[in-house]
């Protein structure tokens, strides 16, 4: 509907009732998308594949350095693998389903079991386990943008799995996938794809560029099929082929982080090393030397000690000190808010990277909570790229070989059905965490085997070992209040509540 002041104007001057529509269409925009003096505007419309291709190696080289050399990038890093992956790794618990939805134990015992003795040896080398294989891998895929392995299973020359599963895996750097390699159509960043941008091909340098004397000729890459290659990266943009660092938005700061420290540093060695000069009233008493008992002409020393007298001084003269205004005193607050935005721009926690662990309970775990979450989603997208293929792989090359074959029936879906066991948040006061699961658990809203697996247990382990424990303990007739035939009802979960000072009596068990 017209604006009736707009007809009023546009009836009498339509001239001015154009200029109002102007002046109002002018007005009605974002300003963040029109340029002005004071702002820069960057127009830059590349392709996903064209920024990657003109800047992931860089940066990847630059992430390395950073690594190599900055402690604070080194902690961020392990800060990031120790969160997602952990110490033991992603685990995994075997649940293979029968037609009727019911878990086939004997075939999960099985697969447990080969499993097992594949993760002592699980890639080609034999240098890693199956944990410090994953920690390698998501080490390379956050600190390079990408890392990338591949499945072998069957007999091949030259290779000894060294697991009764014939299955291993390959893991190499994202160096070994020429960036540049392009043949205008298919293949683009050393990735073949179909019509439809599926990758159907990758070509991989048989040796790692950076130990090569001379020029790599294409010769020496092989061409492996897709449904081989795991690659696990970064990839923010639709149809975007390989990943960029982690760090990319934070270098910059990191390193100007790095540079005014040393500077700090340099400057507080200066502000340590002492220097005095000797100050005269007007310069025509300035000589440049003194002369000794012999008349011989030597410089000026003063020496400085603690409790110096000094009572050779000219009439006119004082001693000055150079002061260097180092230490900074608000370099500490400097340095805490660049790291707060590097802990922004990573995802990371920056009471991790600062090694900051002030304030109260609350508000640590409100930012631990906070926190998990980017954890959790890093771990989802680590499971879905390496993790999940590798047991999915290992499940069919065991079925293949025989050493562990499907039950009949079964399809290989319900085989490799699993659930992946991830790092868990962990607790800040155990007494409050302890007791707070006790009451979701006495009250039904969690589980036993939950409670087990927040704390990054395997249930099944821990029923075994309880069980075992307690037969032992009844043998050599020891009672212990966790035991609850032991104990008037509620055996340690009541002590606990009694320690905190609550009356949970159950009247009914007493």
């Amino acid at each position: 509907m017209k604006n009736p002041i707009d007809s009023v104007v546009e009836f009498f001057s339509p001239i001015r009732a154009v200029k109002r529509t102007a002046a109002r269409n002018a007005l009605a925009h974002y300003e963040a998308a029109k340029p002005s003096r004071a702002r820069k505007f960057n127009r830059d419309k590349s392709s996903p594949n064209q920024l990657v291709s003109q800047g992931a190696v860089a940066l990847r080289t630059q992430a390395r350095h950073l690594e190599r050399n900055h402690d604070i990038a080194r902690g961020i890093i392990r800060s990031f693998v120790n969160n997602v992956v952990g110490a033991n790794g992603v685990g995994i618990e075997p649940q293979p389903r029968n037609k009727d939805g019911s878990i086939n134990t004997e075939y999960a015992d099985a697969l447990r079991k080969e499993w097992v003795n594949f993760c002592k040896t699980p890639e080609v080398t034999h240098t890693y386990n199956w944990s410090q294989s994953q920690r390698v891998m998501c080490r390379t895929w956050l600190r390079d943008g990408e890392g990338f392995a591949q499945m072998l299973t069957g007999i091949i020359p030259t290779l000894d799995h060294g697991t009764r599963v014939p299955f291993s895996i390959e893991m190499f750097e994202a160096d070994l996938i020429p960036m540049d390699y392009d043949d205008g159509e298919k293949i683009r960043q050393g990735i073949e794809r179909n019509e439809w941008g599926r990758r159907t091909n990758y070509y991989i340098y048989k040796t790692h560029p950076g130990d090569a004397s001379g020029y790599i000729t294409r010769t020496a890459m092989k061409r492996v099929p897709a449904n081989r290659v795991l690659q696990v990266a970064s990839l923010e943009r639709m149809g975007q082929l390989r990943g960029v660092s982690e760090f990319a938005s934070v270098i910059t700061r990191l390193e100007d982080v790095k540079d005014y420290e040393e500077s700090e540093r340099v400057a507080a060695k200066v502000a340590a090393s002492l220097t005095a000069y000797v100050k005269r009233g007007s310069p025509d008493l300035y000589t440049g030397a003194t002369a000794d008992a012999e008349g011989n002409t030597v410089p000026r020393d003063i020496s400085l000690a603690p409790g110096t007298i000094i009572d050779n001084l000219a009439i006119g003269e004082e001693i000055g000190l150079i002061d260097s205004k180092r230490p900074n005193p608000n370099a500490l607050t400097w340095r805490q808010g660049q790291l707060r935005a590097v802990a922004s721009g990573v995802g990371a926690s920056y009471s991790t990277i600062a090694r900051a662990y002030d304030g109260t309970y609350s508000s640590q775990r409100q930012e631990l909570v906070e926190q998990w979450i980017n954890y959790a989603i890093l771990t989802d997208e680590f499971v879905g790229m390496f993790v999940q293929p590798v047991w999915e792989q290992f499940v069919l090359a065991a079925h293949l070989s025989g050493v562990v074959p499907i039950p009949k029936g079964m399809s290989i879906d319900e085989a490799n059905d699993c659930l992946f066991v991830g790092q868990n948040m962990p607790w800040i006061d155990p007494l409050k965490e302890a007791a707070a699961w006790n009451s979701l658990v006495r009250d039904g809203f969690a589980s036993e085997v939950e409670v087990i697996r927040k704390r990054g247990q395997n249930p099944r382990d821990v029923l075994e070992q309880i069980a075992e424990f307690r037969k032992k303990a009844k043998e050599k007739e020891l009672v212990f209040s966790s035991d609850a035939k032991t104990t008037s009802g509620n055996g340690a979960a009541q002590d606990m509540l009694k320690f905190q000072g609550v009356n949970n009596t159950n009247p009914a068990t007493d």
